[in-house]
């Protein structure tokens, strides 16, 4: 399998395992090259509810990507991956960087995890972010990966059926975005117990329904959004993207069940992400 490339541009922790600290493992498993640029580097995520260290500033990211540029990577690279972005300087950065990969590789794909909020939770980014990643970030993107409650407010509406998420997904992909990823989907019509995700790309949508585990560690996202992207990179298949990162994710829950650990379980669960089983079986949704 040769080798790929990509850039990461992302959140960083020393402990534990969100943003870069939990994609660029996986992708590294999966024999992706990840050049992460890291927005931040903490000692941990803020879920704890105390935290040590600095937020980089738009301008030492930009310094950190013309570094990687001129070391003559920007070229090769296949995609650039982006998650959490705090600020809209650092939105205009990764934009910039995307525009530069693009212009060098114009096969080269963006995909953007629309990090904002989540249910129950709400919106947990600061004023002016969800509008800004809504209107700026996403029509600028290829992949996406919102979760259900990211994927109202970018379509600017309230899904509760399978029928509305598709209807929802396929305004956003009218903004630009070719194929979306819709995470811990739950409709009226997801039995109790059970949570959805689904795949809309131009030659079909896809559903895939999983036990819903007890378990909803920080860094889940970040996993899932590296996953997706890397196999579909690899296969060009969102159907068969889907499949994969919906067993791996599943497994490394089940692993960090097992392993009573807060932060997510990737070292104990690198086989599968290495080689994912086939444990659940993609459904045509139209």
């Amino acid at each position: 399998m040769m080798p790929m490339e990509l850039l990461s541009v992302q959140s960083s922790v020393a402990f534990g395992h969100v943003g870069n600290s939990a994609a660029v493992f996986p992708l590294q498993r999966l024999g992706i090259e990840a050049w992460a640029v890291n927005t931040v580097h903490f000692s941990n995520h803020t879920g704890y509810g105390a935290w040590r260290g600095p937020l980089l500033s738009a301008d030492d990211l930009r310094e950190v990507i013309l570094g990687v540029e001129e070391r003559g990577a920007m070229g090769r690279l296949a995609a650039v991956l982006s998650g959490y972005q705090g600020a809209e300087e650092v939105g205009a950065v990764v934009l910039e960087a995307v525009a530069r990969v693009k212009e060098l590789n114009p096969a080269a794909v963006y995909c953007c995890d629309p990090v904002m909020g989540d249910v129950g939770r709400g919106m947990f980014v600061r004023p002016g972010i969800p509008e800004f990643m809504r209107d700026r970030v996403v029509p600028a993107a290829d992949v996406i990966t919102p979760n259900h409650f990211e994927l109202d407010f970018l379509a600017g509406r309230e899904t509760r059926t399978v029928a509305d998420v598709l209807a929802a997904v396929d305004a956003v992909r009218a903004t630009g975005p070719a194929t979306v990823l819709v995470t811990s989907v739950l409709t009226d019509e997801t039995p109790e117990g059970s949570v959805d995700v689904i795949a809309v790309a131009d030659d079909g949508a896809w559903s895939c329904r999983t036990p819903l585990l007890p378990i909803s560690p920080n860094g889940c996202g970040d996993v899932t959004a590296a996953v997706f992207l890397a196999h579909l990179l690899r296969t060009g298949s969102a159907e068969t993207a889907l499949q994969r990162v919906t067993s791996t994710v599943f497994g490394v829950l089940e692993r960090t069940i097992e392993a009573g650990t807060r932060e997510i379980a990737l070292v104990a669960a690198q086989d599968l992400i290495a080689d994912p089983p086939e444990r659940f079986t993609p459904t045509r949704a139209r």
